[in-house]
């Protein structure tokens, strides 16, 4: 695959109604991607890929934007898993220093996210919004959230 000219990325815990809201308005990307406070039930993050400026066919350019945007979401993702409080006080990136396994579970549960909205730009460029269950994240990884 070839390099991709661009990539962005922005996390956001969006609200109940997460994935409902449009990044993208006739054809362009908002100037302001709004970010809410951390949801109850699910963690969001939002990834944005740009195209290939050298690609001329349009389905290979919207492809490589929507992969770039997802491993940028994913990227996001496990930043903000990294930083959850665990019961006990301590957060998630300390727990993964003193269990290897731990990683592994965080790395299988971020890439089962749900994809929830995908949303090209005039150029080719994509927004990628994903979705994790907090409840089944603390399930597979044997924890418990404060």
């Amino acid at each position: 695959m070839k390099k991709l000219a661009l990539i962005l990325s922005t996390a956001l815990f969006l609200g109940a109604c997460g994935g409902n809201h449009s990044y993208v308005k006739k054809g362009e990307l908002e100037r302001t991607l709004d970010q809410e406070a951390i949801n109850k039930r699910y963690l969001e993050a939002l990834g944005i890929g740009a195209a290939d400026s050298t690609l001329t066919n349009g389905t290979q350019r919207k492809a490589t934007s929507r992969n770039a945007a997802i491993v940028a979401a994913q990227y996001e993702m496990l930043s903000m898993v990294k930083g959850v409080e665990l019961e006990g006080g301590i957060r998630v990136e300390r727990a993964i220093e003193t269990d290897s396994v731990l990683q592994t579970k965080i790395d299988a549960a971020i890439k089962g996210a749900e994809i929830i909205k995908s949303e090209w730009t005039n150029d080719d460029g994509c927004v990628v919004t994903l979705r994790l269950d907090k409840k089944r994240l603390a399930d597979m990884m044997g924890v418990k959230f404060k």
